[in-house]
């Protein structure tokens, strides 16, 4: 019998971010309600059967105190909501929180690494403690998705993007010069897998108090090039400012690896492939065109739709 059964109510904060969008997409596919509801957790926690906790900032735009703009956010988010379900959450039969790679990536482990779900990220949150506004970014937003995992927008111009889809529609209007894209990108994963994810990680009863790393591979950013070049459905004005740099060389850079099979094993998770980048771009491309309003053309939704 499934954790959670079809047509119960659950609560996804974060709703209009890149990943919770598409996790109420998948929701809605298979029946879930769609629940809106204003005011605190303690309110929204009432009624619903599941909580999909995804709301964190995900930046790299810190002025300041990174604890602020930051860590408090992400920690005190997360903390709010656990707290609002233990009030007020009687009907909660399970929480799945969204964190990230940077919970688990040691920037001061040398060499070639394969993590695991088991890793955690000490060193961020060790370096923010000793260096408080002089954190660098990235490091600070590492420190924020390891200290926001518990124990045990409407976007009207490309400047709006999250980051994640910002690196994307950056690559495709000349952010890298051809000396750059034969480097590491990190680890990559299909938001739609990501969405997948939470929705297993709710209805398996053996998924509950796990922790699921998602990552189909690592991957460069002359992997994405070279995808891009050969698609023929890319504008050709967007072409001409992405370099061509070695094609077919992405394979040959070494880089910290995460391994996701456990989602796979355990969730069933069939992760898609790199390749399919290009659906996001034809998404971007979709959205320009729409002029940075409304909502994704038929066209669109069923290209991306799994």
């Amino acid at each position: 019998m499934p954790a959670i059964q079809p047509n119960s109510h659950v609560l996804v904060t974060g709703g209009s971010g890149f990943i919770a969008i598409w996790t109420v997409y998948q929701l809605l596919e298979r029946g879930q309600q769609d629940l809106e509801k204003e005011g605190a957790f303690d309110d929204a926690v009432k009624d619903v059967d599941a909580v999909l906790h995804t709301a964190s900032p995900f930046h790299f735009n810190v002025e300041g105190d990174p604890k602020r703009t930051l860590i408090n956010p992400a920690v005190n988010g997360t903390r709010n909501v656990l707290s609002s379900i233990h009030k007020h959450g009687s009907n909660v039969k399970r929480v799945v929180i969204t964190s990230s790679f940077a919970a688990i990536l040691d920037s001061t482990r040398q060499g070639h690494i394969v993590y695991t779900e088991k890793d955690w990220n000490v060193s961020s949150v060790e370096n923010v403690d000793k260096k408080g506004k002089d954190q660098e970014a990235p490091d600070a937003y590492r420190a924020s998705k390891t200290l926001a995992e518990p124990p045990s927008s409407q976007i009207n111009s490309p400047e709006k993007l999250n980051t994640s889809v910002g690196f994307v529609w950056a690559l495709l209007h000349g952010s890298k010069k051809e000396e750059d894209v034969l480097a590491p990108a990190g680890n990559c994963v299909d938001v739609r897998d990501v969405a997948y994810a939470h929705l297993e990680a709710l209805v398996r009863p053996d998924a509950g108090g796990n922790r699921f790393a998602t990552s189909l591979r690592p991957f460069t950013y002359q992997d994405v090039v070279d995808i891009v070049h050969s698609d023929s459905n890319v504008p050709a004005d967007w072409k001409k400012q992405v370099p061509t740099g070695k094609p077919g060389q992405g394979s040959t850079i070494k880089q910290n690896e995460l391994d996701g099979s456990k989602a796979t094993r355990v969730l069933g998770l069939k992760y898609i492939q790199l390749k399919h980048v290009e659906d996001m771009v034809a998404s971007l491309a979709d959205y320009e065109k729409q002029g940075w309003s409304g909502v994704p053309s038929a066209d669109i939704l069923s290209r991306t739709k799994q």
